[in-house]
C-alpha cells in the first residue's frame, strides 16, 4: 500500500489523484483509495487538514493531488450584504464550518440551519460541491510555503501536562 505523509509545495508531476469528501481530508490517518483504485494511507498531524490541490508524496516519490469531493451541501445566498453578515455571525456563533466565498456562504445539510438562515431573509440551494470551510482563527497557516513538510512530524521536544503537575500548585 502506498503511504502518504509529506506535503508538497509544489511538484514537476503529478502522478495520481486521491478524492476526498471534506471529512476525510480533516482525519489525521486515512486508508483511501487513488482515482485508479490503488490504496493508500495518510498521516497527518492531528489537527491538520488537506485542501484541494495539496500535492502529497511517501517513499516512492510518486506524487498524489488532493482533490475536494462533490458533496451536498447548502449554499447561501442574500440580497445584501448585511444579511450575509447576519448570516455569518449566526452560522459562527453555533461553531458551524462555513466556507465563504464571493457573496455566498456554504454549510454541510442542515435542516435548523438552512431554516435559521432562510429566517434572517436568506435564499438556500442543496447542491453537490466541493466544502472548503474557512480554516478558522487559531488553525495556523494552512498550506506549506517553504519547504516541504511532514504532515506527521516528531517533535523534538514536548512537554506533557499531567494532572499531577498542578497538585503541589
Amino acid at each position: 500500500m502506498l503511504t502518504l505523509h509529506t506535503k508538497l509545495a509544489q511538484a514537476d508531476r503529478v502522478d495520481g489523484e486521491l478524492v476526498l469528501a471534506y471529512d476525510q481530508r480533516e482525519k489525521c490517518r486515512l486508508r483511501a483509495r487513488l482515482a485508479d483504485g490503488e490504496e493508500v494511507g495518510v498521516f497527518m498531524v492531528r489537527g491538520s487538514v488537506l485542501r484541494d490541490g495539496d500535492l502529497l508524496t511517501g517513499e516512492d516519490g510518486r506524487v498524489i493531488r488532493v482533490r475536494a469531493a462533490l458533496e451536498p451541501t447548502y449554499t447561501v445566498h442574500c440580497a445584501s450584504a448585511d444579511i450575509l453578515t447576519r448570516c455569518a455571525f449566526h452560522l459562527g456563533n453555533r461553531h458551524t464550518q462555513t466556507q465563504i466565498g464571493a457573496g455566498f456562504l456554504r454549510i454541510r445539510v442542515d435542516a435548523v440551519l438552512k431554516e435559521m438562515v432562510e429566517g434572517l431573509g436568506a435564499r438556500v440551494e442543496q447542491e453537490m460541491a466541493a466544502f472548503e470551510p474557512e480554516a478558522g482563527a487559531y488553525a495556523g497557516a494552512g498550506h506549506s510555503h517553504g519547504a516541504d513538510s511532514l504532515l506527521a512530524p516528531v517533535p523534538l521536544r514536548q512537554k506533557i501536562h499531567r494532572p499531577s503537575d498542578s497538585a503541589g500548585l
